[in-house]
């Protein structure tokens, strides 16, 4: 062998090593973000929410992420951005997230997700009402991303128009989740039962700062889902809010 041919095979040999090196490497952790806020969207799709009734919660969230004071509110936080899902639920076991997350930081990345949430259709129609469902399923969403978005603060809203009758408690699910570091808050809407805010109040709604803002009916809900994402989003660090607290609608 000339010394041409063995300079060839030691190029090759360490070619190899170093493919066989790259491939055995762990692959590169997911980059974190820095984001003030991680937020899932719980959005009740039962069977007591017809269609119109399910259109109109997709109406009043496209909307209000498209609102100046929605982005403002966003603006407002240490890192200026904030990390949202949407998920929609019903009975114990269905759940499902319908828009990944999205990082949200000015008018472009806010009003991508509004049409997200426009052009994503209804896929839960019926299985009871499990409030304690949602939660668990917002909880885990939340405890599975925390390495990619740390520091942040981790809330769950929750969105209906009824009480819990499928599935375990929803204090208890609520119970959990203010365990792992998660305040949940609520939009309770009366149209099919008016006094679903003070059941909001004791079962759903917990966590440093926890708060709920009612919808007299669904086509109130617009106005509710806005008055409740800007004060959300532009919340105090929980060391500094109140524990819990109802936010009247107007």
């Amino acid at each position: 062998m000339d010394m041409r041919q063995a300079r060839a095979l030691r190029l090759g040999l360490l070619a190899a090593a170093l493919a066989g090196a790259a491939a055995a490497a762990p692959a590169p952790a997911r980059a974190q973000t820095a984001v003030d806020l991680q937020l899932v969207l719980a959005v009740d799709a039962s069977g007591s929410v017809n269609q119109y009734r399910f259109d109109l919660q997709k109406q009043g969230y496209a909307e209000a992420f498209r609102n100046p004071r929605v982005l403002k509110a966003i603006r407002s936080g240490i890192a200026g951005a904030i990390a949202v899902t949407m998920t929609q639920w019903t009975g114990p076991d269905l759940q499902i997230q319908v828009v990944d997350w999205t990082v949200l930081k000015d008018e472009g990345s806010a009003s991508a997700f509004a049409a997200a949430i426009e052009d994503t259709p209804r896929q839960l129609f019926s299985g009871g009402t499990s409030i304690s469902g949602a939660i668990d399923h917002g909880a885990t969403l939340l405890l599975d991303s925390t390495q990619r978005f740390p520091g942040a603060r981790r809330t769950i809203d929750v969105s209906g128009d009824g009480a819990n009758n499928r599935g375990r408690a929803a204090h208890l699910a609520r119970d959990d989740a203010v365990r792992n570091g998660i305040t949940i808050n609520g939009l309770p809407i009366l149209a099919l039962e008016p006094g679903l805010d003070r059941y909001y109040y004791d079962n759903v709604i917990g966590g440093p700062g926890a708060f709920m803002v009612t919808a007299q009916t669904y086509e109130a809900f617009a106005e509710a889902v806005l008055k409740k994402l800007i004060t959300e989003i532009a919340a105090r660090p929980p060391s500094e809010s109140a524990s819990r607290q109802e936010i009247a609608d107007e």
